[in-house]
């Protein structure tokens, strides 16, 4: 997901796999068949397949292509006819260039009823570029120690893929559905945000498979905005005349300094109400001899409450204009600040009697499990679609300490979260 959802939604961290790292990366070995398996554990060992060769295909944002590739193909081996499988241009309205859009799978149905839809973004962190899937009993992790293991959210892909084989070798019944893998997700949530809404043909429930174990429904979700900070200064020779120099980096310290000093940094609480910043990027400076002239920084500010956002955003505002002003050279030359800032999300949280809301913890209760409302203090693809009139509920599939090298898929909670997606995408999501 966009960043770590409150570490996946709560799981524990685990020890690396004792697998030795290769020379070079090779594609993931076919280990599961070699490895005794739970019995019942899975719904298939396609499934298992499934996600270890979807992990080990690097597709960082705006690099999805050859991801979209292995699905279409997968789609068409089981006779998904070519007319329902499609890309959008979201791509093209991103801030990025990225190789490909948003992939839809728009399927008539067998059975009459509300349109369904079911989502997973492709993409992963750089950090999962070059993973090598392992099982090391009900755990996935990567043979390559210094990769991620692009369980985020490659198991969700993967959840989305191997149902609609399910489905089509099952030759089950099953109402309109959709099938919707964004891109760039990692990024700002920037497939669903530019998704063509109208080639999903108008869903009534949505379900997205993110972090966390399978009974955990996110219902809502923080809002974020991000923050281009450009500070000015004026250069000089640092060693002949440093006087006249008005220092960049100066201003952005002084800056984070008095937002620190003054609770504004991390997480915020003022009058009760929460929310977090920080500030994650800072460029600037060429040469130690030289008073640096121009500084850019990247900082965001989140909170549940719109009002609350916008107010940490201000306080911004305000510590970098303060820091400005209060540098000056020996010509009473001070520095200049812009700020540039964008709403990422919103935030949102479904009601209780939403449809969806109440088909997924229907689902959940038909496996055995009994469903968890949570509220996420990251950023979902469920943002942007409920936003846009989609209202999407988040279910996990199993990741762990995504976002890092010790990052882990547990294959219990993948295979219920497989279980749950049959379910839902059949309408069978009542029955025992």
């Amino acid at each position: 997901m966009a960043e770590a959802l409150m570490r996946k939604e709560g799981n524990d961290p685990v020890n690396p796999t004792t697998a030795s790292r290769p020379k070079r990366p090779q594609p993931a070995a076919p280990i599961f068949e070699s490895v005794p398996l739970t019995p019942g554990m899975f719904t298939s060992k396609r499934a298992l397949k499934l996600v270890l060769e979807l992990m080990s295909i690097p597709g960082p944002s705006g690099e999805e292509q050859a991801v979209v590739d292995y699905i279409v193909g997968k789609l068409k081996a089981v006779g998904v006819p070519n007319s329902t499988i499609s890309t959008d241009q979201a791509h093209r309205r991103t801030p990025i260039n990225g190789k490909v859009g948003n992939l839809i799978c728009k399927l008539p149905g067998t059975l009459r009823g509300p349109r369904r839809l079911l989502v997973a973004h492709l993409d992963t962190v750089p950090l999962a570029v070059g993973a090598r899937p392992i099982q090391a009993g009900h755990l996935i992790g990567s043979a390559n120690k210094q990769s991620g293991l692009g369980a985020d959210d490659r198991s969700g892909v993967a959840v989305l893929l191997n149902t609609v084989i399910e489905i089509f070798e099952r030759k089950l019944p099953y109402p309109p559905l959709t099938l919707l893998w964004p891109v760039q997700e990692e990024i700002g949530l920037h497939g669903a945000r530019c998704a063509n809404i109208g080639k999903l043909g108008n869903p009534r429930l949505a379900f997205n498979w993110d972090g966390g174990v399978a009974e955990k429904l996110t219902i809502g979700a923080t809002g974020a905005y991000r923050l281009d900070i450009v500070v000015d200064g004026l250069a000089a020779h640092a060693g002949g005349a440093p006087e006249r120099g008005v220092s960049a980096i100066t201003i952005a310290g002084l800056a984070i300094a008095d937002l620190q000093q003054h609770g504004w940094i991390g997480e915020v609480i003022k009058d009760g109400v929460r929310g977090t910043t920080n500030v994650g990027v800072i460029e600037g400076g060429s040469a130690t001899n030289v008073v640096t002239s121009r500084v850019t920084l990247r900082a965001e500010t989140r909170s549940h409450d719109a009002k609350f956002r916008q107010r940490l955003v201000k306080e911004f505002e305000q510590a970098f204009e303060r820091a400005a002003q209060s540098v000056r050279n020996v010509d009473g030359v001070t520095g200049k600040v812009s700020i540039a800032s964008r709403l990422d999300y919103e935030s949102f949280v479904l009601p209780e009697n939403d449809a969806s809301v109440q088909a997924a913890e229907s689902a959940i209760r038909a496996i055995g499990l009994t469903p968890e409302r949570a509220i996420s203090n990251g950023g979902l693809d469920a943002n942007w679609l409920t936003a846009r009139g989609i209202p999407t509920v988040t279910l996990g599939c199993g990741q762990m300490n995504p976002h890092t090298t010790s990052e882990r898929l547990d294959l219990e909670v993948y295979d219920q979260a497989c279980k749950i997606a049959l379910r839902l995408a059949t309408g069978n999501e009542l029955s025992g």
